[in-house]
């Protein structure tokens, strides 16, 4: 450790327990003294601390020392006493107030940081008071009975050159009347040494008098105890000193420059002159020789076995007298008010080791007398004596505790006592580095004055912040404990202080709840002191506390609602956290070239308007004037990144509000902050600048009002929010003039007393980008810029009675409706629908029609092969026919067809394309976008199963089945009918036998069976044609009678869907593949959909397309001859004639080859391979065909049952019947033509014959683009001929 001597405690040591002097004065001395503003102790104190008095010192050893450092403690004589505990406390509190006012000042600036504070020097962390404040703890047990370093070791009489007689003055002023009562009372010796001073005024006139009245003086009381001191040479009072002495005495009545103002150089060095002669050769040399005669009596009466032996004999039953708190009285003469007399003078003459030693030999004695203050008063000293020689740490710490103890046990008496002994422990500690040890001494400082602990918890705070490392939780908490304290006691400056410097330990902590508490009750002080506009601030910390209860969150409110009341004025405040804004849910939705005709259709993604727009925005390549290329040559290279918005139309900003507390908050008058300069010629010539935004105030405008002669409209919102409710807010900004517009944030008002703001950050936007071709890539801080260009038409676009809800088949007539509120035309109208198995166009005609009425089938009109919009619809986008425009202020209806196609939640994307015919415009064309949802349920499942008919060629068997997947609607089925002219359909029976109320109930499940006929032939003559057109493709499913019409499915839009189903499932006719495309429609007996027109019948289509008989063999056959027959086997043989039917169904020539077989042996081999080919079982059964289980399954590809049929083989007998024709025949068939070949047989004997031992081997003859090893297998195969039963009877 460093020279204790210069440590904080060294320098109080050296500055508090140092030799007083009393001093008694006449009153025209004191006048003299007046003339200065000073008092004549206040004149002579600044010149009675020495630095470097260099003086000898010989105590009780005969090794001299020199002493360097001195001080001499001036007191009247009236003011050596013990001060008044209340006057005391009152002046403590007079300093905590005066240094609470100083620094308050400073408290307009932002509190230090934490890391700041820490990395700084103790002195700049230290507030400077707290020195002064325990300085003036310390001198409030001046003068106590039981320390001798307070007691008088001289007395300095000072009488006036103008007093009446001054030797007697000099005599009467040491009277007892006038004396301190401590030396009346024997606590003090009164006789000290005495030094006369005679005071000249030179104000008075010359010194000659003065001089003569010295030499009196000498001669009356002593040539060495007497002194002259002139003063006052300064005869017009306007001295002036640069570093005036005297600024400590400074008073608000008197300014510090008027301070020594009679007071000269010479004064200054006579004064000095005469403290230092008083000091080292007057009392000095005193104290050295108390202290040698007072340490010759201590060592003849209390050093020496002899003498202790003597002094514990003396002092035996002490122990067992009464305990009180200060124990017997001891006079000045008493051997232990020598021995503490002989310590204090040692300490003070710097004689550490003598004054240790009487210490230790005093304190003993004490102890057994139980004189407890006077002991804890010694270990008090010890514990310092050992500070000062830098000896026994743990002997310093221990007397320091028991000496605070000790005054501790004494109850109220000992308090102050206490206090003193804790700041000079805490100083110890912190000297030695043990400052963590330091805080808690201070802690245990702190007693019932709260003032006083108020001071010392700040001082245990600022030990907590400089321990190693740094213990900051205590460090803030402490600060805040003493804020608290301090508030009990009025200092409201002090507390708001303690608390400021709270602020920056909690910020940037989860520590909120303390945090809280700091900024509310800086806010409610700072309001107490009138700055409400600083008490807004704090208030403000504590706004958004979502953590803290209900009630507490009222409170917050309610008082900070209450101090802005009372500033009369609106706040405006950056960043207000009430409500809480959600930055990234802000999307900025403009619009350029693309406009939307809701605010669905601005969520959606652009990749999908994009996706649309190909086929209808013009490219670069065949539009040179592109708008695009023109907005680049036209505005300034600053702002080509920038996007664009139109003159009159809204930019729209979502941003989402949150209300962070529990309790509801109302905000009004929410609005976009936007500037917009109106300077387009500023614009364009400073297009080279680097920055030209914005420039001057008469360009910008920035309003929050509705007025339409204003350059910009901003709309205003208002909404309450409840506790923890999140709202999202639109707000728009529409700019009426060309321009550069830019949004710099939101404002708000928060419960029509604070105006709240926040401004975007451009990094932060999550924008909606809606621009065209335009480069992806450009600098974030234009996300909120736009180059305005002047109005242009705006189409805007609804669609009427689109269902939100409905059922899977639902078929429905629509109307768009398109308004142009413009002064200008457009043209050129173009629409294409992302799903067009959903939305279809129609034509214009059908724009009134009767739904469904207008779908029925005309019965005296040619069926059409076709629909009327097929010329319109290219590449899936539609174009309005080209005479049709959107003149202005006008609107166009153009009918839309629904049907729901699929279940499921069902977006709708629909792109309008259009022109603008004003060709001044920058932008030549513009999209509207238009979004809808809806929810498709599940109704009817409907799937189909063809098997063919194996007693009939080209005609098949079809079977429907249809189930209710609803919950609660019941569907009357209509009618089925096949697509196209290639087949015709009928019922096997009535519908009403199976469905007798024509009703399928929610649930109920219905199968019926028709005959589907193939009615494709090769012939194109007009008898065929006109057969085709006659072809019953549609059976009616109602009840036998009923005469409803018939819906038309190969007109649109029914034929349209259709084609739209065929094309998604993207299966094409080829080869001979069968094909069938059927539509099931039915009507809804009660609706609970949302399709907008409940008077007229909902009816629902489903389209089940290609069904297919693929697998089946394109070559079918039919044996036709006699069932039963008799023959007179006796006369001759039976001989049967057969005709065979073969057709060639596909679109190619087929080639046949026709084998029969007459037994077993010169069958099996053919058949055998025939089996292997066919991969068919061999097994030798006769009489028996084997017929596949179908699997019921929608739309199922049916196997050909004839490929399916084994032969049935022959028993091992000889066979009763033989083929008796050709047993081998070759033909060839053209595409979709039937030939008819012979057989003939030979019967034996009477019996029942399977005429089915036949094979059939067929292959077609491929054209040259479809000869591939891939399709080879498609157009050959063996067939096994069908069971023909044949009965021949013996005739009688």
């Amino acid at each position: 450790m460093a020279d204790p001597a210069n440590s904080p405690l060294g320098k109080m040591l050296l500055d508090e327990i140092t030799p007083v002097v009393m001093v008694l004065s006449t009153a025209l001395v004191e006048e003299s003294s007046l003339k200065n503003g000073l008092s004549f102790v206040q004149m002579l104190s600044p010149f009675s601390d020495f630095a470097n008095i260099d003086v000898p010192v010989r105590t009780a050893s005969d090794q001299p020392y020199r002493l360097q450092k001195f001080k001499l403690r001036l007191f009247y004589a009236s003011d050596i006493r013990q001060p008044d505990l209340e006057v005391a406390k009152e002046r403590l509190k007079q300093v905590i107030t005066q240094a609470g006012e100083r620094d308050f000042s400073e408290m307009s600036s932002d509190p230090p940081q934490v890391n700041d504070l820490h990395s700084g020097p103790d002195s700049e962390i230290l507030p400077s008071w707290f020195q002064f404040f325990n300085k003036e703890l310390v001198r409030t047990l001046s003068f106590s009975d039981h320390e001798a370093f307070d007691h008088p070791v001289a007395c300095l009489l000072v009488v006036s050159s103008k007093d009446n007689e001054p030797i007697n003055r000099f005599v009467d002023l040491f009277n007892t009347n006038r004396l301190p009562s401590l030396l009346n009372d024997g606590a003090m010796d009164p006789k000290i040494l005495k030094h006369y001073l005679l005071v000249h005024d030179n104000q008075d006139g010359a010194s000659e008098k003065a001089t003569k009245l010295l030499t009196e003086m000498r001669s009356t009381f002593g040539p060495n105890a007497c002194q002259l001191l002139c003063i006052n040479s300064s005869q017009d009072g306007q001295s002036h000193h640069q570093d005036n002495p005297w600024a400590p005495f400074k008073s608000d009545s008197l300014p510090i420059e008027h301070l020594g103002c009679f007071l000269n150089l010479d004064d200054f060095n006579e004064i000095k002159d005469l403290i230092q002669e008083l000091s080292s050769k007057h009392i000095i040399p005193y104290m050295e020789q108390k202290i040698r005669a007072l340490n010759l009596q201590v060592s003849a009466t209390r050093k020496g076995l002899r003498n202790q032996i003597k002094n514990l004999w003396w002092r035996k039953g002490k122990e067992d007298a009464l305990d009180t708190s200060n124990g017997p009285v001891y006079t000045f003469s008493s051997i232990e008010s020598q021995i503490r007399i002989l310590g204090d003078y040692a300490f003070m003459l710097r004689d550490y080791e003598l004054a240790l030693s009487n210490y230790r030999l005093i304190s003993t004695d004490y102890k057994l007398d139980k004189a407890w203050k006077r002991y804890a008063g010694v270990q008090e000293m010890m514990g310092l004596t050992y500070f000062m020689l830098d000896q026994s740490r743990k002997e310093a710490e221990y007397c320091m505790e028991n000496a605070f103890n000790t005054y501790l046990k004494l109850g109220s008496t000992g308090q102050q006592n206490a206090t003193r002994c804790g700041l000079w422990w805490a100083e110890m500690l912190k000297t030695r580095d043990q400052i963590k040890e330091a805080a808690t001494v201070y802690f245990r400082i702190c007693g019932e004055d709260p003032l006083h602990s108020a001071v010392m918890l700040e001082q245990a705070s600022f030990c907590y912040l400089l321990s190693k490392p740094p213990m900051l939780h205590k460090y803030g908490f402490h600060l805040v404990l003493s804020g608290d304290h301090y508030k009990k006691c009025d200092q409201i400056k002090h507390a708001i202080r303690t608390y400021r410097s709270a602020v920056s330990v909690y910020k940037g902590t989860t520590w909120s709840l303390i945090k809280d508490h700091v900024h509310f009750h800086i806010g409610q002080w700072y309001a107490f002191l009138g700055m409400y506009d600083v008490a807004v601030t704090h208030m403000l910390e504590v706004l958004a506390s979502s953590h803290q209860s209900k009630t507490m969150q009222e409170l917050f409110l309610r008082n900070f609602l209450q101090i802005v009341q009372k500033t009369g004025k609106t706040f405006e405040v950056l960043k207000l956290q009430l409500p809480v804004i959600n930055i990234s849910s802000l999307k900025v939705v403009f619009e350029d070239h693309r406009t939307y005709a809701s605010a669905a259709a601005a969520s959606v993604k652009e990749s999908i308007w994009r996706s649309l727009e190909e086929d209808m925005i013009p490219s670069l390549s065949t539009a040179r004037s592109n708008w695009l290329e023109l907005q680049s040559k036209l505005m300034p290279k600053n702002y080509k990144e920038s996007n664009i918005c139109v003159a009159g139309e809204a930019i729209k900003v979502d941003i989402e509000f949150r209300n962070p507390l529990q309790i509801p908050i109302s905000v009004s008058t929410v609005s976009l902050i936007c500037e917009l300069s109106a300077n387009l010629e500023e614009m364009n010539s400073d297009a080279n600048t680097s920055n030209i935004e914005l420039r001057t105030d008469e360009n910008k405008t920035s309003t929050s009002t509705g007025d339409i002669n204003s350059s910009l409209i901003l709309s205003e919102v208002d909404f309450s929010l409840e506790g923890g409710e999140t709202t999202l807010v639109q707000l728009t900004v529409t700019p009426r003039v060309e321009g550069i517009l830019k949004i710099v944030g939101v404002k708000w008002k928060l419960s029509s007393s604070i105006v709240g703001f926040h401004n975007f950050e451009s990094n932060s936007v999550n924008k909606r980008v809606t621009k065209g071709r335009r480069k992806a890539k450009h600098s974030p801080s234009n996300d909120l810029k736009f180059i305005v260009i002047k109005s242009l038409p705006k189409l805007e676009g609804f669609i009427h009675s689109l269902p939100k809800k409905t059922y899977v088949g639902d078929l429905g007539h629509l109307v768009l409706e398109l308004s142009n509120q413009s002064k200008f035309p457009v043209k050129n109208l173009k629409m294409k629908i992302s799903n067009p198995r959903f939305l279809n166009a129609g034509n214009q005609q059908e724009l009134n029609a009767q739904f469904p009425a207008c779908l029925e089938k005309k019965m005296n009109v040619q069926q059409r092969g076709g629909h009327a919009n097929v010329n319109q619809v290219l590449d899936n986008v539609f174009h309005f026919p080209e005479d049709i425009s959107v003149l202005e202020e006008t609107s166009l209806s153009w009918p839309l067809w629904f049907h729901a196609a699929v279940p499921g939640n069902i977006s709708l994307y629909i792109t309008i394309y259009y022109e603008i015919e004003d060709i001044s415009n920058i932008m030549k064309y513009r999209t509207l976008c238009m979004h809808y949802s809806l929810q498709v349920l599940p109704s009817l499942d409907v799937s189909f199963v063809i098997s063919p008919c194996p007693s009939r060629l080209q005609e098949f068997l079809l079977r429907m089945d249809v189930v209710n997947q609803t919950s609660s609607e019941s569907f009357q089925v209509h009618q089925l009918s096949s697509v196209g002219q290639q087949w015709e359909i009928s019922l096997l029976q009535p519908v009403d036998s199976i469905l007798p109320s024509q009703s399928l109930n929610a649930g109920q499940a219905l199968s019926c069976f028709f005959m589907l006929k193939d009615c494709r032939r090769s012939s194109t003559s007009e008898d065929g044609i006109h057969s085709l057109s006659l072809l019953q493709s549609d059976v009616r499913l109602g009840l036998q009678g009923n005469d409803e019409a018939l819906f038309d499915v190969s007109s649109s839009p029914l034929a349209d869907f259709h084609d739209r189903e065929r094309s998604y499932r993207g299966i094409s006719v080829q080869g001979y593949d069968f094909k069938v495309d059927l539509v099931f429609i039915t009507q809804l007996l009660k609706g609970n959909t949302d399709s907008g027109a409940s008077s007229t019948p909902l009816l629902f289509s489903h389209h089940a397309c290609h069904c297919s008989l693929s697998s089946m063999s394109p070559i079918s056959w039919l044996i036709d001859g006699p069932r039963t027959m008799q023959h007179n086997f006796s006369a001759s043989l039976c001989e049967v004639n057969l005709k065979m039917a073969i057709s060639n169904s596909s679109d190619a020539v087929a080639s046949v080859h026709i084998k029969t077989f007459d037994s077993p042996s010169s069958n099996s081999h053919p058949s055998d391979a025939a089996a292997s080919e066919s991969g068919l079982p061999s097994e030798n059964q006769a009489g028996w065909c084997y017929i596949p289980v179908v699997n019921d399954k929608k739309n199922m590809e049916t196997d050909a049952l004839v490929t399916c049929f084994p032969k049935s083989v022959f028993l091992e007998s000889i066979s009763n019947f033989i083929w008796s024709g050709s047993s081998s025949t070759k033909l060839i068939l053209q595409p979709r033509s039937t030939a008819e070949i012979p057989l003939q047989i030979c019967v034996f004997a009477p019996g029942i014959y399977d005429l089915s031992n036949y094979v059939l081997n067929w292959n077609l003859i491929a054209s040259s683009d479809e000869e591939n090893q891939g399709e080879a297998n498609r157009y050959s195969g063996v067939c096994r001929g069908y069971p023909y039963y044949l009965t021949v009877l013996q005739s009688s």
